[in-house]
C-alpha cells in the first residue's frame, strides 16, 4: 500500500498528473477561493447544497470574489461555454 502522498506503482498516468497538479500551492488557493465563493452564496440564499448549480465566475478568475462577478448557472451551461475562452468565439463563421 502506498504511503500517505505518495503514489502506487500501477497508478494510471493521468491520475499522477492530477495528484501533482492539484497539490501545488497555487492551485490550492484557487481551489480553496472557488469554494469560499459557493460558501457565501449558500450564506446569501441563492445556492443550496444539491441544487446541481454551480456557482460562475463571470472573467473566468476564481481569486476574484467580487460579489459583481459571481452568477449562478447551471451545471450544464457554465461547464459548456469554454473555460478559459469565455465569451470568445472560437473559428471562423
Amino acid at each position: 500500500m502506498a504511503k500517505r502522498g505518495e503514489t502506487k506503482p500501477n497508478a494510471k498516468k493521468r491520475s499522477v498528473q492530477q495528484r501533482k497538479f492539484t497539490s501545488k500551492p497555487a492551485e490550492k488557493k484557487r481551489r480553496a477561493s472557488r469554494n469560499k465563493a459557493r460558501r457565501t452564496l449558500e450564506k446569501q440564499g441563492r445556492v443550496k447544497k444539491g441544487d446541481r448549480k454551480d456557482v460562475d465566475h463571470k472573467d473566468g478568475n476564481p481569486l476574484n470574489n467580487a460579489p459583481s462577478n459571481q452568477r449562478v448557472r447551471s451545471r450544464k451551461a457554465n461547464r459548456s461555454d469554454g473555460g478559459k475562452d469565455k465569451g470568445k468565439r472560437s473559428g471562423k463563421r
